[in-house]
């Protein structure tokens, strides 16, 4: 939930925000990013006035603790609720191969991620025996050593004391998630133009091969800082021409695919047969989120496990940008379910109405990528230019 804004926030830069939380993660004992962006939320949330969240931010490796209890002293419902967010801190003491007091970070439907006690390794240690489609860890490593730059490296890929695989990669302190959930504000303009402009040359990169990457999103996007360098990451679901035809042909993919808001529509309609349109459509949806104060996606979409959450989506797609017609979304006329028959008919808005005031660039960009039919390509949307 973004915080309600009160007038100081309009003295602390997104920049600013960003270092304080690095500096509680580099104070906590597990050094959880997650829990150091829940305690800055916190107290950016709850102060009234920039010398109360500088109080409740003097924060230090060496006296943490005598920080938050001098913030509870001078202002105790803040300060409570930063206690709370740091509840369940605990240290690394987990073992996975040859690093030893490791420190789990994230969890995932199939793996759980640890920080190594150097701070320069990510481990992603597959925790399901029997991963369903389209995750496959044997894939995910083949596919990740045709990858480079600004595709997240992998460094090395080995079997853990439990004969778990595991898959090493270089740790980033920050994802485009965090950065926007730590900022609750649009990217300014360059920091926009250096991620998604590494965002992009990955897509290019591997689409260039045939690839399809299935679940872009922000928490996909791994960054060095609040401007970059970015990474795309998080390749467990991707698809490979030649490495995935054996269980998934081309014209017979799986649909189980991308995240909530950023799903492609043709997905949503049973098309088998897409292609690498649907991560230039998640792309643009993510870039109009971060481009929108506060950040939010321009569609809604309800979890997945809820009942409805696929058509509530549909609903979402179509109020915003309007319904489809054939003339409009010619590709559709031969999808399994039409998206043309007994649909509520909503009147076509241009991504001006949509997003008004966001920079013409920016919204031809955004409208390059998110549309129905004949999206740009991730090497065309290279050359917009609000991102040479």
């Amino acid at each position: 939930m973004v915080a309600a804004q009160h007038a100081w926030h309009f003295a602390i830069s997104a920049t600013d925000r960003y270092g304080t939380i690095r500096s509680i993660q580099e104070a906590l004992p597990d050094g959880s990013m997650s829990t150091a962006i829940a305690i800055e939320q916190a107290a950016y949330t709850d102060a009234a006035s920039l010398p109360e969240y500088k109080l409740i931010m003097a924060v230090s490796q060496q006296d943490y603790t005598t920080a938050c209890n001098a913030a509870m002293a001078t202002q105790p419902a803040a300060p409570f609720s930063v206690a709370a967010a740091a509840a369940d801190v605990s240290g690394g003491d987990t073992r996975i191969g040859a690093y030893s007091n490791c420190t789990a970070i994230a969890d995932g439907v199939t793996s759980t991620v640890y920080r190594s006690a150097d701070g320069a390794t990510a481990l992603k240690v597959i925790t399901v025996q029997h991963p369903l489609p389209p995750h496959d860890p044997q894939r995910e490593i083949r596919i990740l050593r045709l990858l480079r730059p600004p595709c997240i490296p992998l460094l090395a890929a080995f079997r853990d004391q439990a004969q778990q695989q595991v898959l090493a990669f270089p740790y980033k302190p920050l994802t485009l998630e965090a950065l926007l959930l730590a900022s609750g504000r649009a990217l300014d303009r360059p920091h926009a133009q250096s991620i998604f402009r590494d965002v992009l040359r990955a897509l290019a990169h591997i689409h260039e091969q045939g690839i399809l990457h299935r679940d872009v999103k922000p928490s996909a996007i791994l960054l060095d800082g609040p401007a970059g360098p970015a990474y795309l990451a998080d390749f467990g679901t991707a698809w490979h021409p030649a490495l995935s035809a054996g269980t998934e042909p081309a014209a017979a993919k799986i649909l189980d695919i991308g995240t909530g808001p950023y799903r492609a529509p043709e997905v949503l309609f049973v098309n088998k047969a897409y292609g690498a349109e649907v991560d230039v459509w998640a792309l643009g949806v993510m870039l109009a989120e971060c481009l929108t104060a506060p950040p939010r996606p321009p569609f809604e979409s309800r979890a997945a496990h809820e009942d409805g959450s696929q058509l509530g989506l549909i609903l979402s797609i179509f109020k915003t940008m309007g319904t489809p017609t054939p003339e409009t979304w010619p590709e559709a006329r031969g999808f399994k379910v039409s998206p043309f028959e007994m649909w509520t008919v909503f009147p076509h808005r241009s991504w001006q109405e949509i997003l008004p005031g966001l920079d013409p660039d920016w919204l031809e960009m955004i409208a390059g990528a998110v549309r129905y039919s004949k999206r740009a390509t991730a090497q065309e949307l290279l050359q917009y230019k609000c991102i040479l």
